[in-house]
């Protein structure tokens, strides 16, 4: 196994041009691992250094670094001049991504897991974050090939969703042509990233693509240097086929009438006059919404009437419909397709809803409370049966149902010790038993028994629940429906626990003191007192932080 870092530096004679000299290219590829297909493509990456030297960049390149070796060399480059003007970081090698990062492999990386990979990969969170020094100067290449590393629990290969600061760019593709725009493209003087890469349709973009400021400023009084094998015919209709919209077809049949796209551009304005909503479709579609933001408008537009049929980040014709109604309410045309002000507008829309969800709940919350007290006052409160059933009866899930049932618990203890000893048998038998039938059989044996008033309290729950049956079925599907994880329950109870419901434990477990809890959410919200989660339920109970796109 090779490893080798070798640092270009400018001498001092050739820092006569101060604004070449503050540029700066970081260049690392590995292609051969101690474990998995090597990178074919990993080591070109590094031939861009003379190319870069010759443009005015200080370079670094590193081939084949260990774990060791690649966090040096980051190291080393937060130690550079602050004042850099420019900032090319350039990875070519293997990738591991889980649900939230995405890490660059070192060469002695071998069958990592999710709980290991930190120690043989460099994190890309880390990397975008040191390129974010340089705002709007920073440059991230990222290059890969189809070759995959063998990889543990909790890891897939390749690079996955990044929240990309502000100012930096972040381009991705096969390590060969990754290597390739390192060499013949970021050299280039007066041209902008956008044009740039307009010639270059193979790699993906993410982040600050500005299409007007060179990346590399034209020296003085000097033209801006060509984009290398550009097409200007297959630039423009590049960038057509970005904005899709009739405007930009209707401009490339214009300036090329007979050109190579002209007959796929006549169809596209065809296709636009015969679908309305297409350029609301594209429009929507360049926002990249997250699969967050989607869930987080599905839960805005339920929250304020309109049932998208699901809260999955899935926008399918229930969520349509749902955008649909919320624009026409609002005065927008109809197109179920969602522009980043009409976003802003349900954002607030929906703030404001929660904002009066919470008033009306905690004014509902107090007034039940003040009925609940004052009946205790007149039932429970007085300590005997007859008065702490008919308290239960009216408040299942009060402040004093668990003083209620307790001190039920505790006359009963006091019965035991009264009642004769058939009238105990036949009580522990039914009690055992926990059947409308057992109750049933000792009310019969013992019409005025010590334990007649318990035993009808019971059997009156079982027929209760009984009578249940299919509300509770479809209640727990409901439930089931929303495929809560354990870290979702537990943010169920503590904003229940916010909230004051006494969910109990903080577990993730919905146990009984969890349903009392929500049936009390429940009442407090005028909702039907199932204990059970539905969409109303849950948007209504985290109404909160209802919308918060982009975040």
């Amino acid at each position: 196994m090779i490893h080798r870092i070798t640092l270009f530096c400018l001498s001092l004679p050739l820092l006569a041009a101060p604004a070449l000299a503050q540029d700066r290219a970081l260049l690392i590829g590995v292609e051969n691992y101690a474990d998995g297909a090597d990178i074919s493509g990993a080591s070109d990456l590094t031939t861009a250094e003379p190319a870069l030297t010759a443009a005015g960049f200080a370079v670094t390149t590193g081939a084949d670094l260990d774990a060791a070796a690649l966090r040096q060399v980051f190291s080393d480059l937060l130690t550079e001049n602050p004042d850099d003007h420019r900032l090319v970081i350039a990875l070519s090698g293997h990738f591991a991504r889980s649900v939230a990062e995405t890490w660059f492999l070192a060469s002695d990386a071998a069958t990592p897991d999710l709980a290991g990979v930190g120690a043989v990969g460099l994190s890309l969170t880390t990397v975008l974050e040191i390129a974010a020094s340089q705002p709007g100067g920073a440059v991230v290449l990222l290059g890969t090939e189809a070759n995959r590393l063998p990889l543990g629990a909790g890891l897939e290969p390749g690079i996955g969703r990044m929240a990309i600061p502000q100012g930096v760019t972040l381009i991705r593709g096969d390590a060969t042509r990754i290597a390739e725009f390192a060499t013949e493209f970021l050299p280039v003087r007066g041209q902008s990233l956008a044009a740039l890469l307009d010639a270059a349709p193979d790699l993906t973009a993410d982040g600050l693509i500005a299409p007007l400021v060179p990346f590399r400023p034209a020296q003085d009084g000097a033209a801006p240097d060509a984009v290398p094998g550009a097409d200007p015919e297959a630039i423009f209709w590049e960038s057509t086929s970005l904005q899709a919209t009739q405007t930009a077809y209707q401009a490339y049949l214009q300036r090329y009438p007979s050109g190579r796209h002209a007959p796929e551009a006549r169809a596209e304005i065809a296709r636009i006059l015969a679908e309305p909503a297409q350029a609301a479709r594209v429009a929507e579609a360049e926002l990249n919404l997250t699969l967050d933001d989607r869930r987080a408008i599905q839960r805005a537009l339920s929250l304020l009437g309109f049932d998208p049929k699901g809260i999955d980040g899935v926008f399918g014709a229930g969520s349509r419909r749902a955008i649909a109604g919320w624009q026409g309410r609002n005065g927008y045309d109809d197109t179920a397709y969602l522009t980043r002000d009409q976003i802003v507008k349900l954002t607030e829309q929906a703030d404001a809803r929660a904002a009066e969800l919470e008033r009306e709940g905690a004014a509902r919350k107090a007034e039940l409370e003040r009925a609940d007290r004052a009946y205790w006052q007149e039932t429970g409160a007085k300590g005997d049966e007859a008065g702490l059933r008919a308290y239960l009866d009216r408040f299942p899930d009060g402040l004093y149902a668990d003083t209620a049932t307790s001190r039920l618990g505790a006359l009963e203890t006091a019965a035991r010790d009264q009642a004769g000893t058939a009238d105990a048998a036949a009580w522990d038998l039914a009690s055992r038993d926990n059947t409308a039938a057992s109750y049933q059989d000792y009310l019969m044996a013992f019409p005025d028994g010590v334990f007649a008033s318990e035993a009808a309290a019971r059997l009156a729950d079982l027929q209760a629940a009984a009578d249940q049956g299919d509300d509770l079925a479809r209640w727990q599907a409901a439930e089931d429906s929303l495929g809560l994880n354990a870290a979702a329950r537990r943010l169920v109870e503590q904003r229940l626990d916010q909230l004051d419901m006494r969910p109990g434990e903080l577990d993730g477990t919905f146990d009984a003191k969890t349903r009392r809890a929500i049936r009390r959410f429940q009442e407090s919200r005028g909702l039907v007192p199932s204990g059970y989660l539905d969409q109303t339920t849950t948007v209504a109970l985290l109404a909160g932080g209802i919308l918060r796109p982009g975040e």
